[in-house]
């Protein structure tokens, strides 16, 4: 009787948790899609203002989809049963240290060597993981 007790006591706990993370998903949604737009109006505005720096353009653009990619990992979120999966991490960190060596176009050499590797080594880590979910299925 004193474990059915627990039991449910675990259950409700772990209810709990499931909807303070799922309300705090949705509200970090909420202010993702609102940088997007945010954004968006950064990039046209730069359209048509005919700003020509391209390494600021090309930080905005990167931006916006650095946003986009995580307001898509959250909807993946909620349609793959309440998980992350771990491709859309390796993605966004690909897309982030792309973003920062572009954006960061006067670091040194060696900086952006290192950063290399970081991509090489997470692409590296996705090509394993598409591999080992294949031979799964």
């Amino acid at each position: 009787m004193f474990e059915s007790e627990y039991k449910k006591k675990e259950k409700w706990l772990i209810k709990m948790h499931q909807l303070i993370l799922n309300t705090a998903l949705i509200f970090l949604s909420f202010i993702l899609v609102y940088s997007l737009f945010r954004e968006l109006y950064y990039i046209l505005n730069d359209v048509f203002e005919g700003n020509r720096n391209v390494h600021e353009a090309f930080g905005k653009i990167l931006t916006f989809f650095l946003y986009f990619g995580f307001i898509s990992m959250i909807v993946r979120y909620f349609k793959e049963d309440y998980h992350f999966p771990l491709r859309y991490l390796l993605y966004i960190g690909i897309t982030a240290t792309v973003r920062f060596i572009i954006v960061n176009n006067g670091i040194n050499p060696l900086q952006n060597l290192w950063l290399s590797l970081v991509i090489l080594v997470l692409t590296i880590s996705y090509l394993i993981l598409h591999l080992a979910e294949t031979k799964k299925d």
